[in-house]
């Protein structure tokens, strides 16, 4: 008795997909819920400060000058720069951050421009309008996931359940809700990979002269062309685009070597050279600014040294691989999370085994394309003893596949019921109904059932993860605003609060400062220092007198200097915020 199983028919039975469609429409809707509801992180600070023109040195000789300020006073620096364009943007990036390409700033930029007053005044927050671009750009990625899906499988259930997983990452919607290029990166990873995948197949196929438009094929130079603007517009998005291409090299290398038509290979191997040798060419001028700036790059990135064990590494990597599915900010602790997400990577694991044996051209494509860029970071971790490998842009160049890869998996064997090809097997006279026959068909009924448990757990993990995400304050992507929301609370609820703080011994209170203005009260006053001395002056104490003084992150100059004058009570000690009480009469 032999079962057939049709794996390019629709995701049955129809109640499932419905299911699957309804979680989908779910996660379109929560890449809008609560846009301004987070705390706006330092690192969305930088994003909106560098599109508007203006560079941290300038903003923080501005602003740190011994003067008390009106906290919304600092808000003005999240606006484009009066009388600026974009050279500026350009120009702040040059200079100060040139790891970081301009597209997505010069995007935002004109996003902020054109519509930010607009949205504003609809939704009343000026955090709409940045969050809102980086949401529209991951809705752009959802069909071209699904056409990637179809490119690679020919299969509308693996493309569904695709979009379904990158609809409802929770990594996805919540860089999703986050000023920062992650999106926009993850959009040219996925695009650059259908376009590739396309061309190829496209390259492929026989030349027809016909004069029937709908007889020819469509021109694989124009998908060279589109993937040639794709790649160019990846690595102006992200210097990191750069192991997408490693992958996408040595996936065609291999299909040289083992195509048999020696016409599709030159076209094949002519269009993808050709292509990188454009888009490296419109590159360039960047390349020749990052070159220029080199030092000061490698100053103001964080490719530092690590002294982490492997283990700690290791742990990390399996808190962000399971990410895709599971994300419920609990750090460290929780031991039963710690099964769960041991139980998701074995199946990511096995997932990628079942991929590895296909005999078609999508185990290769998904495998090179998602575990050579992690295999390159792991290797520079390795050389240069740091921790590229942990951070949240070499996940988002991977998830895609492992995305692609558990859709695959969980597809074929939530295959529909079996047609046998012979004849119903016998059953006896008279049958008990007590009695449990494992057959072929109870088996395939029994595996059916645990793997659509399977996905609608990995579809209520991502749904839980994203509400949860969606009504906290922080999350663990803003570590270093963690605790702005409450520092903000405890501000907010004095009658005269005046924040006190300098640049900090890491120069990363200009971005908190800023993130910290946004929840602010007007009544709230900042006095920010340029000199530690200044709080052992009788100006320092004028401008205190009267006031419920918080000093926030000060650098250790200036925590000694106010402990040698006043009396420093811990706030929250945590986020390194104390109270400084009054000097002592006679002092």
């Amino acid at each position: 008795m032999k079962a057939v199983f049709d794996q390019n028919r629709p995701l049955s039975p129809t109640w499932l997909r419905l299911l699957v469609i309804h979680f989908l429409v779910m996660g379109i809707v929560f890449h809008f819920v609560n846009l301004n509801h987070k705390v706006y992180a330092p690192s969305e600070v930088e994003t909106s400060l560098r599109a508007a023109g203006y560079t941290q040195q300038a903003v923080a000789q501005a602003i740190f000058q011994n003067q008390v300020i009106p906290a919304k006073d600092l808000l003005r620096f999240q606006q484009p720069k009066p009388d600026s364009t974009l050279v500026d943007t350009v120009r702040s990036l040059a200079l100060e951050t040139p790891q970081h390409p301009p597209l997505y700033f010069l995007l935002d930029r004109l996003w902020v421009q054109t519509l930010g007053r607009p949205i504003q005044a609809l939704f009343g927050s000026p955090l709409t309008a940045p969050r809102l671009l980086p949401a529209w750009l991951s809705l752009l990625a959802l069909p071209l996931m699904a056409a990637l899906a179809w490119e690679l499988f020919a299969s509308s259930a693996i493309a569904l359940l695709a979009t379904t997983f990158l609809a409802l990452s929770p990594f996805e919607i919540l860089f999703a809700q986050t000023a920062c290029p992650l999106t926009l990166l993850t959009l040219a990873v996925i695009a650059s990979h259908y376009l590739l995948l396309r061309a190829t197949r496209l390259s492929d196929v026989p030349k027809i002269r016909s004069r029937d438009v709908l007889k020819r094929p469509p021109f694989a130079w124009q998908h060279w062309g589109l993937y040639t603007l794709v790649v160019t517009l990846g690595l102006y998005t992200h210097p990191l685009f750069v192991l997408i291409l490693i992958g996408h090299t040595l996936w065609i290398m291999q299909s040289a070597i083992a195509s048999k038509s020696r016409i599709s290979l030159h076209q094949r191997l002519n269009g993808f050279w050709l292509s990188l040798l454009v888009a490296g060419l419109l590159f360039m001028p960047w390349l020749l600014v990052w070159l220029t700036h080199v030092q000061h790059s490698f100053t103001t990135s964080q490719w530092h040294p690590s002294s982490s064990s492997l283990g700690h590494v290791a742990t990390l990597w399996l808190l962000s691989v399971t990410t895709v599915f599971l994300d419920v900010d609990s750090g460290f602790g929780q031991p039963w999370l710690w099964v769960i997400r041991l139980c998701l990577a074995a199946l990511i694991v096995w997932a990628f085994y079942a991929l590895y044996q296909r005999v078609d051209r999508a185990w290769l494509f998904v495998l090179t394309s998602t575990i050579m860029p992690f295999l390159v970071l792991v290797l520079s971790d390795l050389v240069l003893n740091s921790q590229q490998s942990t951070v949240n842009p070499a996940f988002a160049l991977c998830y895609p596949g492992v995305q692609l890869a558990i859709a695959s998996f969980l597809a074929t064997r939530l295959t529909p019921k079996p047609h046998y090809l012979s004849a119903r097997p016998r059953r006896s006279i008279n049958p008990s109904r007590f009695i449990l026959r494992f057959t072929s068909y109870t088996w395939t009924f029994a595996s059916r059932m645990a793997w659509r448990i399977v996905l609608l757990a990995l579809l209520i993990a991502s749904l839980a993860s994203f509400m949860m995400s969606a009504a906290s304050l922080t999350w663990w992507h803003e570590h270093q605003s963690y605790f702005n929301a409450t520092i903000a609370h405890r501000l907010n609820a004095e009658p005269s609060p005046l924040l006190v703080s300098d640049a900090g011994d890491d120069a990363t209170n200009l971005g908190n400062l800023i993130s910290l203005s946004y929840r602010l009260s007007p009544n709230v006053r900042l006095l920010l220092l340029q000199d530690a001395n200044w709080v052992t002056s009788a100006a320092f104490t004028l401008q205190t007198d009267g006031s419920t003084v918080i000093a926030f992150r000060p650098s250790q100059p200036l925590k000694q200097a106010l402990e040698r004058s006043r009396f420093l009570q811990p706030l929250l000690p945590e986020a390194y915020v104390w109270q400084v009480s009054a000097p002592e009469r006679g002092v």
